[in-house]
């Protein structure tokens, strides 16, 4: 097992090749580590920017050895990592954060609800459904309208739908695949709010402003943060990103995505144990970014501070949208971050700017 803190010249893992990868890979150098990725693709973004690249498939034995052979520690971009690599490479001695529970937790919507409801924090009404008939009786007792939804993967709007009448249950059941499904009341929010945090290995906690986000067609627009939020709602999500983060004895950084009720109170609508879309403003916003503040978790070195020092708007770029990188360029308060990625296919997140504000205008 490694020494913590590593010292700079230590090599960190990332399993995955996509854009949190990338930036994370570039993080990484800034504080003097090698990186090494697995991924399944030989011409990946962050591929492309880490010390080794070793090509295979997450559940690929042989590459996961290779990856533990190089690397003092491992971490992942994404949760649709297998939590079955995280384990074997646990079993193999390989420190991995964060560690098998947060991802085992994150990937089941109905294991995130339980897991959040066991630890005090408030989310929608829930149910869940493995069969047509089953799916009809969930919707029943939440009540309709419901948004029924895959337990397991899905993002970006995938995976769910809404329900509008009980009857309809059981073809959108089928309609999502007949795989096992989570059924949520909705929420009566007035906005959508997320909250980044981290922890270090030492049990350290550190959290960032609110982000309010803005979403269209079930993808990430924009967030603008820090938010406009009152410190009581400050303070309810910090005290959310401690109850999650103590919880699963987590280390690194976390994505909290809130609904903020039309009484002020916070439900979680889940968590991503990853670095997270909401926070790329701290890139431009921060003195320690999300990226830097995950590497400086894993690593064992002290948490940054996660004060702003400027108010961002975060604006993802879709498809060919990043082709317009001339003229984002020639805005003076405008920071473009590409991703690299040869497609931009309709919907694709291909980059984000950040677009630099004085706090408080």
């Amino acid at each position: 097992m490694p020494s913590f803190p590593l010292a700079p010249g230590s090599t960190i893992g990332i399993l995955g090749g996509g854009q949190l990868g990338r930036m994370l890979a570039l993080a990484a150098a800034r504080l003097g580590f090698d990186v090494a990725i697995l991924e399944r693709d030989a011409d990946s973004p962050a591929g492309r920017s880490a010390t080794q690249l070793i090509v295979g498939a997450y559940d690929d034995e042989a590459a996961l050895a290779r990856l533990a052979e190089l690397t003092d520690v491992v971490t992942y971009e994404f949760e649709n990592v297998p939590a079955a690599s995280v384990e074997w490479l646990a079993s193999k001695g390989v420190d991995v954060a964060p560690g098998a529970r947060a991802l085992a937790v994150a990937q089941d919507r109905i294991n995130e609800k339980t897991f959040l409801n066991g630890r005090g924090v408030a989310t929608v009404a829930f149910a869940a459904a493995d069969n047509p008939v089953s799916a009809v009786e969930a919707v029943e007792r939440i009540g309709a309208p419901a948004l029924m939804k895959t337990r397991r993967e899905g993002y970006d709007g995938k995976g769910q739908k809404w329900v509008e009448h009980a009857a309809d249950a059981a073809r959108i059941f089928q309609e999502l695949g007949g795989v096992p499904v989570i059924v949520e009341a909705p929420a009566d929010f007035v906005r959508e709010l997320s909250v980044i945090a981290a922890r270090g290995r030492d049990g350290e906690i550190a959290v960032y402003p609110l982000g309010e986000n803005h979403h269209e067609h079930g993808i990430l627009r924009r967030t603008l943060a820090p938010a406009n939020a009152s410190q009581s709602l400050a303070d309810q999500a910090e005290k959310i990103a401690r109850q999650v983060l103590d919880g699963l004895g987590y280390v690194g950084v976390i994505g909290i995505e809130l609904f903020e009720l039309k009484d002020g109170r916070l439900l979680v609508n889940e968590i991503a144990p990853r670095v997270h879309n909401t926070g790329h403003w701290t890139q431009d916003g921060c003195e320690v970014d999300q990226f830097e503040q995950h590497i400086r978790a894993v690593a064992g070195w002290p948490l940054g501070p996660t004060a702003a020092r400027s108010r961002v708007e975060m604006l993802n770029l879709l498809g060919e949208e990043a082709h317009g990188w001339r003229k984002l360029a020639s805005e003076p308060d405008t920071r473009i971050h590409l991703y690299g990625k040869r497609e931009a296919k309709p919907g694709r997140k291909m980059g984000h700017v950040n677009r630099v504000r004085p706090l408080g205008s």
